[in-house]
Order: C-alpha cells, then structure tokens, then sequence
C-alpha cells in the first residue's frame, strides 16, 4: 500500500500500483490509515484511490494457499474492515481507476460514493462461476449497497460492468477520464467534508444495521479473488 496523503480537509488512501489485493499486511495498514484518519478533527472526508491496471483485485490468493490455517480468522478481518467503512463518521468516495473484483468490488461499495473510470477497468462479482457462495454478511452488503435487480444480476451472473455500465446500473455515481478519476473524487468529497462527525457514523451504523451486523458475526467464510 502507498500509503496516506491529504488535499485540504480529504485524506487521499493510495491502496498502491499493484494488484492491490487484501492480505493480512494491506488490511493492517488500511486499519492503520483509519486509525489516522479517525483521530483527525473534523471537518474530514476520505478518497480511497489507486494507480496502476487495479483499484483491488480481491484476496492475495498467493498469501491464503501458503497460509491455509490463518484463511478464516483473515477473511473475519476483512469483513471487520468493511464494516468499519461502512460505518466511518466522515464521508468517504472509492476514486476506482481500475479493476475492482470480488472482495475488492464489495471494498467499493463500503464507501459512500463510488467513481469509476470511463473507459477501461471493470467491477465484477466473480463468485458464481468459480463455485464459491457469498457469505450472509457480503450478501447483506451488497443488496444495502445496489438496487435489487442490479445485485441479483451482478451476483448471479458474474458480470463485468465497464463505468458506463456501473452508473447505468446504479452501482457508481459517477465516472471520469482516467487522469480525472481522483480529482472527480476529490470534488465529491470535498463539500461533504462538514458532515463528519459522530451524527454520520450513527446515522450509517443504523442504516447498514444488518449488513454491519452479518459482516462481524462470523459466518462461514467465502473467498472471492
């Protein structure tokens, strides 16, 4: 992970120029950017960002077939860290400049608004067709996060949905040119920035209740890629 920068009152988190894929290092750096971000007065907002072909590609697959016995106590993390996105008391903007798959498309959609690059990079649910079911608690995420029929298609299907698609879809809110991704977010965030507080992270806790409450209950663990 790059790391944390800040333009006025938004934090820019650079998950990296690679994969980007979650394994037990980027999760506690991404926790620790949070931790930062939280500790922060107010007024804040927070633009999740990356360069490179992938915004997240997912689990690192690498890390979990080498690790086998740490794979579910991992996967528990990770939908501990959804669920702390979901609930942040600051408003947040996912800038996806490229491939969000799998765990890394469910990352996306943890954040208030989501921005996507017009002409290349995808947002795909693989699940169902490499044979692994979504837990109630992702489950849960998604249909919070999308419309009905756009969470069953994406979830039942595997498509993969270009930015026009996306906002078509109403999975994204916006889309940009690729060296206008970042900025697009940044300007998204930027005049939201006073609503940060405890009031916004109450009003979200309760309004992904039971989404929040399937992604720490520890329920049987899926991997997407």
């Amino acid at each position: 992970m790059s790391g944390l920068d800040r333009d006025g009152d938004v934090f820019i988190l650079d998950l990296g120029d690679g994969e980007n894929r979650l394994n037990p290092d980027s999760v506690a750096a991404i926790n620790l950017a949070l931790d930062e971000v939280v500790a922060a007065p107010a007024p804040k907002a927070l633009v999740t960002t990356a360069s490179g072909k992938f915004w997240c590609n997912g689990f690192d697959l690498t890390w979990m077939t080498a690790n086998p016995g740490e794979i579910e106590p991992f996967i528990q993390s990770v939908r501990v860290l959804f669920a702390r996105f979901v609930t942040l008391g600051l408003p947040t903007v996912a800038a996806v400049g490229g491939h969000a798959f799998g765990a890394g498309a469910a990352l996306a959609l943890t954040h208030d608004q989501q921005v996507m690059r017009v002409d290349r990079g995808y947002f795909c649910f693989p699940e169902v067709d490499i044979d692994i079911p979504f837990s109630g608690g992702i489950t849960d995420l998604i249909r919070s996060r999308l419309p009905v029929r756009t969470a069953h298609e994406a979830m039942t299907t595997g498509r993969r949905y270009g930015g026009d698609d996306a906002l078509a879809a109403g999975i994204i809110d916006g889309v940009a040119d690729q060296d206008k991704v970042l900025p697009t977010a940044i300007g998204m965030a930027r005049p939201l920035t006073g609503k940060a507080g405890p009031t916004l992270g109450t009003i979200k806790s309760r309004l992904y209740a039971t989404a929040v409450a399937g992604l720490v209950a520890g329920q049987a663990v899926e991997v997407p890629i």
